[in-house]
């Protein structure tokens, strides 16, 4: 079973930048798939930013490729994301999400969500024109 708390979240201006953490607890973190999704009012949950469970590809949404970078440091057993140049249009509430590599290739990202996945609680991000 793994935990996930994330932190960051916040008010930006439009241009501005926030860095989201994702710290996990429970589980071998190396091991998993993982990344971000986000879920504004009234809309479906959507697929941010992923890493394959291998390390070797990552992936974007194409609203936020050139913009958003996801990291992660697997001593401090912790994802990021960091967010630059933010638009209006990103305000949601994000979501981390680790997923065991079951029925993944090494090189798959988990673009939808699925009852494999562990998630954190979410964290608001409010980005104002």
């Amino acid at each position: 079973q793994v935990q996930l708390v994330e932190s960051g979240g916040g008010l930006a201006q439009a241009g501005g930048s926030l860095r989201l953490s994702c710290v996990a607890s429970g589980g071998t973190f190396s091991t998993y798939a993982m990344g971000w999704f986000r879920q504004a009012p009234g809309k479906e949950r959507e697929f941010v930013a992923g890493m394959s469970w291998s390390g070797t590809r990552m992936d974007y949404a194409d609203s936020v490729e050139g913009r958003f970078t996801f990291s992660r440091d697997d001593a401090k057993k912790t994802m990021y994301l960091q967010m630059d140049s933010l638009k209006p249009e990103d305000t949601a509430v994000y979501y981390c999400y680790c997923r065991s590599a079951s029925g993944l290739r090494p090189f798959d990202i988990a673009r939808r969500a699925d009852e494999d996945m562990y998630w954190g609680q979410g964290t608001e991000v409010t980005v104002s024109s």
